[in-house]
Formats: C-alpha cells, sequence, structure tokens
C-alpha cells in the first residue's frame, strides 16, 4: 500500500535540435507505477504536471514514462525514481519517426577543432578532410555514432583527471567504422584507468568480452546511466601499432541501449543476431541525451541535430 504522502512529476518534451518541443497535435502522457498503475495525460501542451502519484517508500516508486504523438517515434524512460521529499523533472526527447542525423554542421574545420583525435595519423589535413568527407557524405550513419562515443567519452573523468577520449591516439579509417562503433589505437595506460573506475563503482568488466566482441581480450561498461552507457573494449591481440614512440593497442568503443546485461543480450544482440541489424545512432542519441538530463543536468550534445528523413 502507498504511504499517506505523494509524488508528483513534470515532464518536458524536446525536438532532435535539443529545443523545446512544439505540435499541434495531442500528445499522450503515461506515468505507470511499480504496482504498474496508470496515470494518462492527454494534452497538446510539451510540458505536463502529475501531481499526487502515489508513494510506497520502496522499489515501487521506481516508475515508467511512455510519452507518444502523431508522426513521432514513442519516447519514454525507466527506472524514474520518484521522491514524495521534492519534485521530480523528466526532460524527454521527441524524434520524428524516420529520423535521420542531421550533419550540415559538422564540417571539417569546426570538427578537427573540437575531436581532434579525427586529425591523427598519416597525412595532410588536405588527405584528413577528403577522408572525412568521404564519410560524411558515403556513411553518415557511421560518423553519427562516430561521434556519439566520442561525445559520451568526453565526458567521463578517469582518476588521472583525464577522459578515455584522452588516450586514444589514431582512428583506424577502414570498413571497421560502423553505425554502432569504431576501432582505433590506444595508449594501454587506459587499461590501468578503467581497472581503477571499476574500484570507483564507475565501470564493470564484461566477463566474457569475446562472447559479444569476436576476439576481445578485455572489456569494461559504464554503470552511470540507465540507458546508453559507453563500453570500452580491448583487442590486444590484434596488431598493434606504434605512435609516437609509444606502443598501442586496439581498442573498440561502442555504446549500448540498455544498462542491464540481461536487457542488452535479450532486447539487443539477440534481436540484431537474427535480424543482421546494428544499434542505431539516432536511437543511440535520444537515449544518451535523457539520461544525461536525469543524471544532474550532464549535457550531449554531438556536433548534430535529428531531424525527418
Amino acid at each position: 500500500m502507498p504511504t499517506d504522502r505523494t509524488s508528483s512529476l513534470t515532464i518536458r518534451l524536446f525536438n532532435g535540435a535539443r529545443q523545446p518541443f512544439v505540435s499541434t497535435d495531442q500528445i499522450i502522457f503515461t506515468v505507470i507505477d511499480g504496482h504498474d498503475r496508470q496515470f494518462r495525460r492527454f494534452t497538446h501542451s510539451p510540458n505536463v504536471e502529475f501531481d499526487g502519484l502515489p508513494f510506497y517508500d520502496n522499489l515501487f516508486d521506481d516508475y515508467r514514462v511512455v510519452v507518444w504523438t502523431k508522426g513521432y517515434l514513442q519516447t519514454g524512460y525507466a527506472p524514474l525514481r520518484l521522491s514524495a521529499d521534492r519534485p521530480t523533472t523528466l526532460d524527454l526527447m521527441l524524434v520524428p519517426r524516420a529520423p535521420v542525423a542531421d550533419l550540415s554542421s559538422a564540417t571539417w574545420d569546426a570538427i578537427k577543432a573540437r575531436i581532434p583525435l579525427l586529425t591523427a595519423g598519416d597525412g595532410s589535413d588536405a588527405q584528413g578532410r577528403m577522408r572525412y568527407e568521404t564519410l560524411r557524405s558515403t556513411r553518415p550513419t557511421s560518423l553519427a555514432a562516430l561521434f556519439n562515443i566520442t561525445t559520451a567519452m568526453a565526458q567521463i573523468t578517469l582518476a588521472s583527471g583525464r577522459s578515455p577520449l584522452d588516450y586514444l591516439q589514431e582512428v583506424k579509417w577502414d570498413d571497421s567504422l560502423a553505425q554502432d562503433r569504431f576501432f582505433a589505437y590506444t595508449d594501454p595506460a587506459l587499461i590501468d584507468q578503467l581497472e581503477l573506475a571499476t574500484q570507483q563503482g564507475d565501470f564493470e568488466p564484461e566477463p566474457d568480452p569475446g562472447a559479444f566482441h569476436a576476439g576481445a581480450t578485455r572489456s569494461w561498461k559504464q554503470v552511470r546511466f540507465e540507458t546508453a552507457n559507453v563500453q570500452i573494449t580491448f583487442h590486444e591481440d590484434d596488431s598493434r601499432k606504434v605512435i609516437n614512440g609509444m606502443e598501442c593497442v586496439v581498442v573498440e568503443p561502442d555504446i549500448d541501449y540498455f544498462k542491464d546485461p540481461l536487457a542488452h543480450l535479450l532486447l539487443e544482440v539477440v534481436p540484431h543476431k537474427f535480424s543482421g541489424g546494428l544499434t542505431n545512432p539516432e536511437v543511440v542519441y535520444v537515449l544518451r541525451w535523457a539520461a544525461g538530463r536525469v543524471a544532474g543536468g550532464l549535457e550531449f550534445a554531438p556536433p548534430y541535430v535529428v531531424v525527418a528523413l
């Protein structure tokens, strides 16, 4: 039974450009408590308040939120812990039913200043520009994934005071650049930093990394967010490369939809095995943006926005 106290929840909607959502169509907001009791609002407003929600003072205060409107992908968040001591605000993103990454502002001159890693490797600036523009025009989903992952990596602070991105030396510019991951050469000191991060509770090691990442030797997954955490996987048996006098190992960063390993296996890995599908960068964008807002307003802003196809 709920206590005699109640919770309140404000839901605010944003669009794929990370701006307040505007729509003339009706929006359906559904809030579900731990007993599967549903509370619903039908409104044209992108912001809605739920007052007087049951407060149980236990795990039944883990709520689920689902939002739907015509022409957009359904969005939501779970679990969302509500409290009787303070109101909760949840920011969610609605993107068009056929979303696509708009990379028009991600020019080479802007990106090479923002992500210096992409300029590393053999060749001149002109060659780097050509390599980048070819990727942007022929494989935009791979570039969107690269932006998602590097942006999320840059937001992690390790014991050294540096981010995991700072340890990466050079991207492998080949067919391994996919819409859900990329491969690079890294300073092997990143391994020690992730072991320290595990002791601090920021990451967890994957028991059998080779099961999900062929040829992997070690792997760690971020556990800060409920969705869209960074995973950093090492392939120490692959050919290494000496960069600036340092022997670097191959690393494979990616982002999974789900924090829970079972949910990741059943809802992400297994369906992809049968469908041949890959993690969608636009979905990662939506999930990670919302997760960052829930986790104290950490703004996830890769150098692109999501628009209708």
